[in-house]
């Protein structure tokens, strides 16, 4: 008898998490190492946030439990958040307050997924979707686009994935990891396809604010109203507000899915810390000045990377247009010699890099097929000038 069950066995540890992990355990050994790899804003979470979480620690309430589904004014904030931002008018039984994005789209996963379902991941993907899937006994369905396609996947390719056992589509846009952005005609088809054919759809708009070059991520249901009882969006405060420690996140849906999903938490996690959640009504009910502040910066260093980047032979990086991400293909690259040694994969190579230049990168691996390597610029402008620079330097000696 095994020790460990096979379901969580099966479960691969979280790729970017261990490059940001390994990254920050090499700086604190005094390694001047620059990481690319964790998806977390480099800025402070704003003041007036932290001021009303520490005002609400005082508050002996915000000690004690609340309902599974979350503070009702936080649950309130998100419904008039949701018309702000999205036209998308939605109830508060609709909502369900989790601990950060991720335990959404977990929860997501396991109120609507039986063994046996299939789930279309477009890919590349973020690498905590599979394993959700995994979890809840489902089987994911990988649809690739390649950078030929600025990693857009078209409806024709996703209907020569349905099958009979086609229960979910997992949608992000913009995307993690590439920054792709589909456009709302692109959008509007594929919620079209998934209404036609009965297909849930999970959607990830954890970067909704995150958009470039005058792009838009309209939210599914507002394109295409019919999806509203079959679609589950997820999202949060972590990226647009710089709060990924604080972990705040929510899901959204028809209230038999979210009534289902609010009954898991109740047994998983009961409730999201308070002063979190006192922390997150105020990031939603301020304005959006901070937000726009922060993107400017991300543009900046946007541009500044795809640059770089592509100055590198064998690197290939086309212009993403939200998130914080850049995804340069590096097929170029592999199979040359390097300081002796000749990667021939993807992983193989941001090993090389780590262990001779100290810049940390994810693999394409962690997301799909290799031969690609992602980069967050959540990071400093000389960060960035540096370690781009760094590999540069490598690859062209």
């Amino acid at each position: 008898m095994s020790r460990i069950s096979a379901r969580i066995s099966a479960i691969a540890e979280s790729a970017t998490l261990a490059v940001d992990g390994k990254a920050k355990a090499l700086k604190a050994a005094g390694r001047p190492v620059i990481g690319f790899g964790a998806g977390e804003p480099d800025f402070p979470t704003p003041d007036y946030v932290v001021e009303a979480a520490a005002a609400a620690t005082k508050v002996v309430a915000n000690h004690r439990y609340t309902p599974t589904p979350g503070l009702p004014e936080l649950r309130d904030a998100i419904v008039a958040k949701t018309k702000r931002d999205s036209n998308y008018e939605i109830t508060a039984d609709q909502v369900l307050v989790t601990n950060g994005g991720k335990q959404a789209v977990y929860q997501a996963f396991a109120t609507i997924i039986d063994p046996g379902d299939e789930v279309i991941l477009p890919s590349p993907y973020w690498t905590t979707y599979p394993e959700c899937v995994k979890l809840a006994g489902g089987k994911t369905v990988e649809v690739f686009a390649d950078e030929s396609q600025n990693y857009l996947v078209t409806v024709e390719q996703l209907e020569a994935a349905r099958t009979p056992k086609t229960k979910a589509l997992l949608f992000c846009s913009p995307s993690n990891p590439t920054g792709s952005v589909y456009s709302p005609e692109q959008a509007k088809a594929i919620g079209e396809w998934a209404l036609k054919n009965n297909i849930w759809i999970i959607s990830d708009e954890i970067y909704e604010h995150l958009l470039y070059d005058g792009a838009t991520a309209p939210s599914l249901p507002v394109l295409v109203p019919g999806l509203a009882d079959t679609c589950i969006i997820i999202n949060g405060v972590a990226k647009t507000y710089a709060m990924t420690g604080w972990r705040v996140g929510w899901m959204i849906g028809p209230k038999d899915a979210i009534k289902a999903a609010t009954n898991l938490q109740s047994h998983l996690s009961s409730n999201v810390s308070n002063v979190s959640q006192r922390a997150a009504i105020a990031a939603l009910t301020g304005d959006l000045s901070v937000v726009k502040k922060m993107g400017e910066a991300f543009n900046r260093r946007r541009k500044l990377i795809v640059s770089l980047l592509n100055e590198i032979p064998g690197f290939e990086c086309p212009t993403p247009q939200g998130a914080f991400y850049v995804y340069p293909s590096v097929k170029g690259v592999l199979g040359k010699t390097i300081r002796g040694k000749t990667p021939k994969t993807s992983a193989e190579l941001a090993t090389l890099i780590l262990d001779e230049v100290e810049v940390a990168a994810v693999p394409g691996e962690a997301f799909g097929p290799s031969g690609y390597l992602r980069f967050s610029y959540a990071t400093s402008d000389e960060d960035i000038v540096e370690g781009i620079g760094r590999i540069k330097k490598l690859l062209t000696e």
